[in-house]
């Protein structure tokens, strides 16, 4: 460990190391019966030299006197340094909130054939408005501290290989609708018994419960989760200074209050908060464009980590550190200081170009035009993330090809106009209802119902009606099923018969004799606005829509832009 003072701890750079060996007496010490030898006679020499002439020795006592007070000096100063890193780790660790949910909501990840495991983590964004300075960034108030009433406005999965080489995030539009599962909140004892709703919903019952959601959505193992409000958000962004965004147009938000003018811009404070919060003004004015400017947001917080002028400054480190512990509530697994540390240090392993942020691809909900389910495009991605495959290739390049086992990446069906029957033609009990909830989970429709099999099969299959293809596709996408696997009879419908090669899971290939197949990365990336952390040049798209109203007037955000010029911009 390097010391301040000059070297190494519990040894001086300095000191000649001979100096402190006494040499054996020798001829050089002193004539051959001299009373004095060696470094006595250079003593008595020296004194008589000093009385010889007139002139006082500096005295030892004083010597050694200094010799003290300095040691004295270093080591307090040693003892300060020390107890003011105790201090520091005690004082950030006090900052941290932390809620368990090893219960088996997120699965368990399972190691790689080298002992290494993927890291899964599910960032919150929490709507909550349950502290002063929530209520007056988000407008309303609450007095809960847990998670009742509250909505999870940022929900992105995040990915970390298992070799630490290559990352994803992945958005979850907070209007997804998907079946969110039994639950109770251990800390304000909220429950229920399991529905069919907005994905965000799920944080009322507890952040174990939005995590077990997520889970059950996507097949993903989530090891972690990290929540932050929206004064972390505010914190987070000062505490690196700010983070450099860029936008395409002149933009003003009505509803988040984000006003920007067209280009780059360094945003801090509130104003970093109503960016990354900003739905009409950006994309199509729904929650999907948010994702992609909120990605935007995270890459250039990411790269200002990572830039030498972040961590090479204690102060800014200190600050981050203090920010962040005070802003997050996290998982139990990550409730310490160095848990938080070996996390920061795996991620930053992850070079910028080969981190990818995409948003889980989405179709319309066919029963609410403002609502949507997942396409079956997203069973790909799911599976890229769950199998542990990486979305860029060693250059940092967007992966543009792939085998794909899986039925196609072109069906167009969405899972929510699909009805299936699932048949369980295996020895355990359970399996065709296992598979139809996570199948209706998934966006399809609440129609599709579990049975038993005429038979016993070892092989599990899709049988489709005429003109029935593409909804069969649809659900051998989501359930990674080979097209090997599918074939047309006569009767309508489409009917899954689970077979002995699939005893266990929801996903095939997941669990049993199968191994677990490689998705096809192609797909995965289509229409799910994939981008690299490392373009720092790439600008919000604002919403060419009229998505926006000032006195009543619907207009879009740079019209607004222009009508609310006495209003200062949010960076002003």
């Amino acid at each position: 460990m390097s010391d301040p003072w000059g070297g190494t701890r519990g040894h001086s750079a300095t000191r000649d190391r001979s100096a402190s060996v006494p040499r054996q007496r020798g001829a050089e010490d002193g004539p051959p019966g001299s009373p004095y030898g060696g470094r006595a006679a250079a003593r008595q020499a020296a004194r008589s030299r000093g009385r010889g002439s007139g002139r006082r020795g500096k005295p030892v006592a004083r010597r050694k006197r200094i010799a003290r007070i300095a040691l004295f000096t270093v080591s307090a100063l040693i003892l300060v340094t020390a107890g003011a890193g105790a201090w520091l780790y005690e004082h950030l660790n006090g900052n941290i909130k932390s809620v368990a949910i090893d219960d088996g909501a997120g699965g368990k990840e399972k190691a790689d054939a080298f002992g290494r495991t993927p890291i899964n983590i599910l960032v919150i964004g929490s709507d909550g408005r349950n502290n002063k300075a929530d209520c007056k960034l988000g407008g309303g108030c609450g007095s809960a501290s847990a998670t009742v009433g509250h909505n999870a406005d940022v929900e992105m999965v995040v990915h970390v290989a298992a070799d630490r080489s290559n990352a994803t995030v992945m958005s979850v539009p907070r209007d997804t609708m998907t079946k969110v599962p039994a639950c109770k909140d251990p800390d304000s004892s909220q429950a229920t018994s399991g529905y069919y709703g907005q994905i965000n919903s799920a944080l009322q019952y507890g952040a174990a419960c939005q995590v077990k959601t997520i889970h059950q959505l996507t097949g993903i193992t989530i090891d972690h989760f990290v929540m932050l409000d929206f004064s972390g958000v505010v914190k987070m962004s000062d505490a690196v200074g700010g983070v450099s965004v860029c936008v395409s147009d002149n933009v003003y938000d009505t509803y988040s209050h984000l006003k920007l003018s067209k280009g780059t811009h360094t945003l801090q404070g509130q104003a970093a908060l109503e960016f990354v919060r900003s739905r009409h003004g950006f994309g199509d004015g729904s929650d999907l464009g948010r994702t992609v400017s909120q990605h935007l947001f995270l890459g250039a917080m990411i790269r200002k980590f990572k830039s030498a002028g972040t961590l090479a400054n204690p102060a800014k480190v200190y600050s981050l550190a203090d920010a962040a512990t005070k802003a997050l509530t996290v998982d139990t697994g990550l409730g310490s200081v160095s848990k938080l540390v070996d996390l920061a240090t795996d991620l930053n392993k992850v070079p910028s170009k080969r981190m990818t942020f995409t948003t889980m691809q989405t179709a319309a909900d066919p029963t609410d035009a403002n609502r949507v389910v997942p396409a079956a495009a997203a069973e790909s991605l799911f599976q890229t993330i769950a199998n542990d495959q990486s979305l860029t290739s060693s250059s940092g390049k967007k992966k543009t090809s792939s085998a794909s086992p899986s039925a196609s990446a072109a069906a167009t069906v969405p899972a929510s106009e699909v009805a299936v029957q699932v048949e369980n033609g295996t020895t355990t009990g359970g399996r065709a209802s296992v598979v139809a909830q996570a199948l209706i989970a998934k966006g399809f429709s609440p129609n599709t119902t579990p049975g038993n099999a005429p038979e016993q099969s070892s092989k599990t299959t899709i049988t489709y009606g005429p003109g029935q293809k593409a909804q069969a596709q649809t659900v051998a996408t989501a359930l990674g099923l080979p097209s090997s696997h599918l074939t047309q009879g006569s009767s309508s419908g489409v009917v899954l018969v689970i077979g002995s090669d699939w005893p266990s899971g929801t996903a095939y290939g997941s669990s049993g004799s199968s191994s677990a197949a490689p998705a096809d990365t192609h797909a995965a990336v289509a229409d799910a606005h994939a981008q690299t952390a490392d373009k720092a040049k790439t600008c919000a798209k604002v919403s060419p829509y009229k998505t926006v109203q000032i006195n009543g007037v619907p207009m879009t955000p740079a019209q607004a832009y222009a009508a609310a010029s006495g209003r200062k911009d949010s960076d002003a």
